[in-house]
């Protein structure tokens, strides 16, 4: 058969796997009306919203900074209940500056001063009198000897200062520090017992145990010498006197702490400052026969002491 000797005739059919929805489709148009009308919408309630704002503001233009002015004049009337006293201008520099409000304060004391607290190792108005004399000097330096139940007590009413512990077991200290986070610790390798007091304190009256000494460098055997040197330098207000052990005769006993505790206090008030001392278990012949020999029995203020606590500064100040 003869083939065609024309040109050749190509037809195109339209394709059957278009897909239904294309661009044109009415189903892609209504989706695009929709989103075009929440974005208008979105739009025209965040004007609404800006307006409503700026309307407010400009009808009441002190409401703006009243939450402000409340809050200085809050900071302001705490800071002046909560005073830094003349003798604790570097504690401020140690820590924020800022006292706990009084009703805190109180509920603390309260709580740890109550009768059936079985978390105290202290009588309720030991508690209440060391608070009283920190609450006086509060945010100050305060220098605790022993770490006993009050720990994050003393720490609490400080607030805003600086509170150092020092206590003879290394691993106890390093034990509260992990649940106490920011507690500062250090141990104390004590050389003394109770049995040497006698001893000691006849030793003690000779020449290298003056009560205003270099400790860093010091021959006495009650001077404590191995602390970090940085903690000798501190202007410490409140010191207290709770450890180490003395309660066996070879308990390290508290003759060295006291003793260490009247140097750093009678070194500041040769600058200018005072100090105020407090010694726990004062009942006890160790305490109270190195007390009225370091302190000195005339520094002792019975209005703020107890049967187990003396405390030595004077009714104004420190030592």
């Amino acid at each position: 058969m003869k083939g065609l000797s024309g040109p050749n005739l190509l037809v195109v059919h339209p394709s059957s796997n278009k897909s239904p929805g294309g661009a044109g489709s009415p189903g892609a148009v209504l989706g695009a009306r929709r989103r075009v009308c929440a974005a208008v919408f979105l739009a025209c309630f965040a004007c609404i919203s800006l307006a409503s704002t700026l309307l407010s503001a400009a009808r009441d233009p002190g409401a703006a900074g009243a939450g402000t002015r409340a809050a200085a004049t809050a900071s302001g009337r705490a800071a002046a209940a909560f005073a830094v006293p003349a003798g604790a201008g570097a504690a401020a520099a140690a820590g924020t500056g800022e006292g706990l409000p009084g009703h805190v304060f109180d509920a603390l004391v309260q709580y740890a001063s109550a009768g059936g607290n079985s978390t105290a190792s202290m009588p309720g108005a030991d508690v209440r009198a060391i608070a009283a004399v920190v609450r006086r000097r509060a945010p100050c330096n305060l220098l605790v000897f022993g770490l006993g139940g009050e720990v994050p007590l003393w720490r609490a009413l400080n607030h805003g200062g600086r509170t150092v512990f020092l206590d003879e077991n290394q691993y106890y200290v390093a034990h509260l520090e992990g649940r106490h986070p920011g507690l500062e610790g250090y141990d104390v390798a004590y050389t003394t017992t109770v049995r040497e007091f006698p001893d000691l304190l006849d030793a003690a009256r000779a020449a290298e145990c003056r009560p205003v000494q270099n400790l860093l460098f010091s021959d006495c055997r009650l001077a404590i010498n191995d602390l970090p040197n940085q903690l000798y330098d501190v202007s410490w207000d409140v010191i207290l006197v709770d450890g180490p052990r003395g309660y066996t005769a070879t308990s390290p006993g508290r003759m060295s702490a006291i003793f260490t505790a009247g140097v750093l206090a009678r070194t500041r008030a040769g600058k200018g400052a005072t100090t105020d001392v407090l010694v726990h278990d004062y009942e006890r012949e160790v305490e109270r026969a190195c007390s009225r020999e370091f302190l000195c029995e005339e520094n002792r203020i019975a209005e703020t002491s107890t049967r187990s606590l003396a405390h030595f500064g004077n009714r104004d100040s420190g030592l």
